[in-house]
């Protein structure tokens, strides 16, 4: 690309079928609806959420090379920069459109935070519909959900999510245990792979980034959400029931495997276990 990829996202880098493999995708591989949302349900659940480059020294790069050879090629995941780049490479190399977009997760929360978490406008080439996909935010939505004003209520596989327009403002909402909650909030202002790389050094530099300072891991099977906080893990089932146990940092690479599909090389094992 003349512009160096400013403008796109390198979809012709990709290992394509690489890419498909390490997530399970056999489908179409076109432009539709249909494949669409097969290759969200297949990302979201094949690669997990983590942090775990920052904790053992190393930078995040978003160069679809680095993230090949890491979410790919290796049994590790990423968090939302990461696993956007590489699933916006791969639509684009099917033919999608594809916008990027920023949002601020709330969670519930009243305080304004900054716009650090990456998703996708996404559209096919069957019809007029658009989409919003969230492959890196580590717990769901399994599908991409519909850009509607005043979205409906999904279902997937017992996870709820609705989307609202609300005074310009685009509002994820999930459902859990309390009841609807707000899970993050954003526009349509596009964003650009320059702007992911301002996010993703606050992200991965700042100390008040909650990702610079422990652990924090998810997978998402479909079926159950495992979230390893520091030494907490917690895993949530679609109807917000929980259960949650303390691990040692002895226990953490074993965890990672067994449960969160994550395989470090044996020197980083050891720096993990070893942090204080």
């Amino acid at each position: 690309m003349t512009d160096g990829g400013a403008y796109g996202w390198n979809g012709d880098e990709l290992d394509l079928d690489a890419y498909l493999e390490r997530i399970g995708f056999k489908g179409e591989r076109a432009p539709t609806a249909a494949t669409l949302r097969a290759l969200h349900r297949a990302h979201t659940t094949s690669i997990p959420f983590e942090n775990l480059e920052i904790l053992l020294g190393r930078p995040i790069t978003l160069d679809l090379e680095t993230l090949q050879r890491k979410l790919i090629r290796s049994k590790r995941g990423g968090y939302c920069y990461e696993n956007v780049k590489v699933f916006a490479a791969a639509l684009e190399r099917l033919g999608y459109g594809i916008t990027g977009l920023h949002a601020r997760v709330t969670m519930g929360a009243k305080a304004l935070r900054p716009a650090t978490h990456a998703v996708l406008r996404v559209t096919t080439s069957t019809d007029d519909r658009v989409w919003l996909c969230d492959v890196g935010f580590g717990g769901g939505p399994l599908e991409p959900l519909e850009l509607l004003p005043d979205g409906p209520e999904v279902d997937q596989d017992g996870w709820r999510f609705r989307l609202a327009e609300e005074s310009g403002l685009w509002v994820l909402y999930q459902y859990g245990a309390e009841g609807w909650f707000d899970r993050h909030t954003f526009t349509l202002n596009p964003q650009y792979t320059l702007d992911y790389e301002v996010g993703n050094h606050y992200v991965s530099t700042s100390p008040r980034s909650p990702f610079t300072t422990r652990p924090f891991v998810q997978r998402f099977t479909g079926e159950l959400h495992h979230v390893l906080d520091g030494t907490t893990w917690t895993t949530t089932h679609p109807d917000g029931a929980t259960e949650s146990r303390q691990v040692n940092a002895a226990e953490l690479p074993k965890l990672l495997s067994d449960v969160f599909d994550i395989d470090l090389e044996p020197a980083d094992a050891t720096v993990l276990t070893q942090r204080p």
